[in-house]
């Protein structure tokens, strides 16, 4: 289910009550309509055009809601509830976007209760990376677990904690930022791309492998690819494409490039090791556009093994033991299904009361 477009099931195969799922991202947002059971009857992605503000993105965002529930062949009154999962700092009881990084001008924005008020639906609320980890929880590669920790490696890295059925959010909306968890205390340790030193991002994310893999190129260590980059002449968009070139190296045989995604399974493993000691999760899956080819694929299998085996040299028996480690499996739509589950959630938890927040 990881192609561009979702499986689709009818109307007539679909059973009620019916949820929206929306995966809000500085890009696109995508929007699917989803029944009880987690599967999709219609699905529309939009561009959020973060630049014309949130009031406009958040109207054309109901539109769009609308939109899809009419190619679902469903009334206004079938659909129950929306989930709404977004990026950036925010206050989740309050439903307001705090400082989302990638959406300027949207500070302090009120998003849960504008949505809700533009489409007339009752709109739950949830980090984007909770959302993806609770749709592989519901519908994913985590179905039979009851609580699982999710990493999406990409730009950050993104995590997402589902407890015994619930998300984890914490008192101040933070819970789950897993990403910025503190692997190098040396006064001398890595930037993270919050601005702060020695985060588990500043070693695992596609970031952090393309800054050290331009130290090592910069330093003329014996490597296929000197042949494919001039480091004296390398922009940061230049930068960027270092992960999916060590990627293919490492494929081609390259020992440091092989080496380097040793390194960062081993650097994600650090950071894990802490989060199995402090939640004890059933099962730990790993996601996003930097997984190494992922499941299958000789150099995404290799990545996994080492994460694998260096968790546990360093838990105890009993959770090296237990502990289920696997590629997540829903790709790009793992966002939307997940805040769809959460509003499902949310709805029952409500006893089927329709509150708009």
């Amino acid at each position: 289910m990881s192609s561009d477009l979702p499986v689709f099931i009818s109307r007539k195969e679909a059973k009620s009550p019916f949820f929206v799922g929306v995966d809000l991202g500085g890009t696109n947002a995508k929007i699917g309509i989803v029944d009880d059971n987690g599967h999709t009857l219609s699905y529309v992605s939009m561009p959020t055009e973060v630049e014309k503000g949130p009031v406009d993105a958040t109207r054309r965002m109901s539109d769009a809601i609308l939109s899809a529930i009419r190619q679902a062949g469903l009334t206004h009154e079938e659909v129950v509830r929306v989930g709404l999962g977004s990026p950036g700092t925010m206050d989740i009881p309050a439903g307001k976007l705090v400082k989302p990084g990638n959406f300027p001008g949207w500070e302090n924005f009120g998003i849960r209760d504008t949505l809700s008020e533009f489409c007339a639906i009752p709109v739950s609320f949830e980090n984007d990376a909770n959302a993806a980890a609770f749709g592989e929880y519901w519908t994913g590669s985590a179905k039979e677990f009851n609580s699982i920790l999710l990493f999406t490696l990409g730009t950050g890295v993104g995590c997402g904690l589902v407890i015994a059925g619930r998300t984890l959010v914490g008192e101040n909306s933070h819970g789950g930022e897993c990403g910025h968890n503190i692997v190098d205390p040396s006064p001398h340790a890595r930037m993270c791309n919050c601005g702060l030193r020695g985060h588990l991002e500043a070693y695992a994310s596609a970031t952090g492998v393309a800054r050290r893999t331009f130290d090592l190129l910069e330093a003329h260590i014996p490597t296929s690819l000197l042949d494919r980059v001039n480091v004296e002449t390398m922009t940061t968009l230049d930068k960027r494409k270092l992960p999916k070139m060590v990627y293919e190296e490492a494929k081609a045989g390259d020992q440091l490039s092989l080496e380097i995604i040793r390194e960062t399974a081993w650097w994600l493993a650090i950071g894990t090791v802490t989060l199995l000691h402090t939640v004890d999760p059933q099962c730990v899956l790993l996601g996003g556009a930097m997984t190494f080819g992922g499941k299958g694929d000789p150099i995404g299998e290799m990545f996994l093994e080492t994460f694998t085996d260096e968790i546990k040299k360093r838990t105890f028996p009993v959770l090296a033991e237990r502990i289920v480690i696997k590629f997540a499996e829903l790709g790009g739509h793992a966002g939307y299904l997940g805040a769809a589950g959460v509003a499902r959630a949310d709805y029952r938890i409500k006893g089927f009361a329709n509150p708009l927040t």
